[in-house]
């Protein structure tokens, strides 16, 4: 890919909808980590950063954008992070509607979902070992591969 210092540079970069960017941004920021990089007008949109190499844009409501509903889920976000019991009580402290609390999974996560202030979804997840798609009844059809 060609570099470009005016979006961020990860592969896929979702762009989420709130009704204020600014308070989006601030919340991001003190529950969950994300960084501020790039602020496109005072309150049309933002780029974060997510760890080494993720990546979010927060959008202003506009004609089709808008905001998620209660009652309905459209997408739910996972991001990989060091530490997932630590995250957890910062995203729980500033707020963060816990939908599903810290549990370890079959599939060698451990993880938890919450809800953020403007209701989008988001798994928090760490590897706490490394488990092969057949040992829990899945089928490996290319492996992924791993940096080293």
């Amino acid at each position: 890919m060609k570099p470009n210092r005016s979006v961020p540079p990860a592969t896929v970069v979702p762009i989420l909808v709130y009704p204020d960017v600014r308070a989006a941004v601030a919340w991001l920021g003190d529950a969950f980590g994300f960084r501020e990089r790039v602020r496109i007008g005072e309150s049309h949109r933002a780029q974060l950063s997510i760890g080494a190499d993720g990546a979010v844009i927060v959008g202003d409501v506009r004609g089709e954008q808008l905001p998620p509903e209660a009652g309905r889920v459209t997408h739910l976000i996972r991001v990989r992070v060091d530490g997932v019991d630590v995250h957890y009580e910062r995203a729980r402290d500033f707020g963060a509607r816990v939908l599903d609390g810290p549990v370890d999974r079959e599939y060698g996560e451990r993880d938890y979902t919450v809800e953020d202030l403007g209701g989008h979804r988001w798994n928090f997840s760490e590897s706490v070992r490394d488990v092969a798609p057949e040992e829990f009844g899945c089928e490996t059809v290319e492996a992924w591969v791993h940096p080293d």
